[in-house]
């Protein structure tokens, strides 16, 4: 037991401020991208077949196709289908920054199919209230569709970022480097149970707090 210990945190002083900055710049990179283009991404979703002046049937169903078709991808599939893109992009295949690529990818269609969802939850009489007062799209849409779609759309980022945190330490088995990584080489591969379960352990940790903090957020914003 005492061997246990003592090679586990001989691993975790040589190798866990590396994986945890490998992670943080994984998330900070993909977050900060699928939060801007999944959010516009959703409202754009909502707009074309909810919106008075922005209604367009051929942008919804090609945007929707799009969307649909890089969320029925597997994440491990993804990675390796876009590492041509990936390439191109950063100039390398493997590493955090590359793995950011197909993890923004894929959190931006998840967020935006979840902005979508809760503006289409936004009651109906208020929109219409608003409209025949001759307010502007624009002005509907940050007064009144973000105003009251803010918790729903708060709990879908929380969500958003919590699968990040699943994705990135799955970019780990792929040359991603970070938490996952850590996890394989040491817990896996030389059978390390308490490298295993140090990891388990951390990343329940930053999910629990990611959700209690979304969910204070989110009660916040509700009125």
């Amino acid at each position: 037991m005492n061997e246990l210990i003592s090679s586990t945190v001989t691993i975790l002083q040589n190798e866990l401020y590396k994986a945890i900055y490998e992670t943080l710049i994984m998330l900070a990179i993909s977050f900060s991208l699928s939060l801007t283009c999944g959010t516009v991404l959703g409202f754009v979703l909502y707009l074309t077949t909810n919106g008075h002046s922005v209604k367009s049937k051929i942008v919804n169903k090609v945007t929707s196709a799009l969307v649909n078709f890089i969320r029925s991808i597997p994440f491990i599939i993804l990675v390796v289908f876009t590492l041509p893109f990936t390439f191109f992009l950063v100039g390398t295949k493997i590493g955090p920054i590359a793995a950011s690529v197909p993890l923004a990818i894929t959190a931006t269609v998840f967020l935006a199919r979840l902005v979508e969802i809760a503006l289409a939850e936004v009651d109906k009489g208020v929109l219409e209230a608003a409209y025949a007062c001759g307010a502007s799209e624009s002005l509907i849409i940050r007064r009144v569709l973000l105003v009251e779609a803010a918790p729903a759309i708060l709990r879908g980022i929380t969500v958003t970022f919590i699968s990040l945190i699943g994705f990135s330490a799955m970019a780990g088995m792929v040359g991603g480097g970070g938490i996952g990584n850590l996890a394989v080489q040491y817990g896996y591969y030389r059978y390390e149970t308490g490298i295993m379960i140090f990891t388990i352990v951390f990343l329940v940790i930053i999910v629990q707090i990611a959700q209690h903090v979304g969910d204070f957020l989110a009660k916040k914003l509700s009125h």
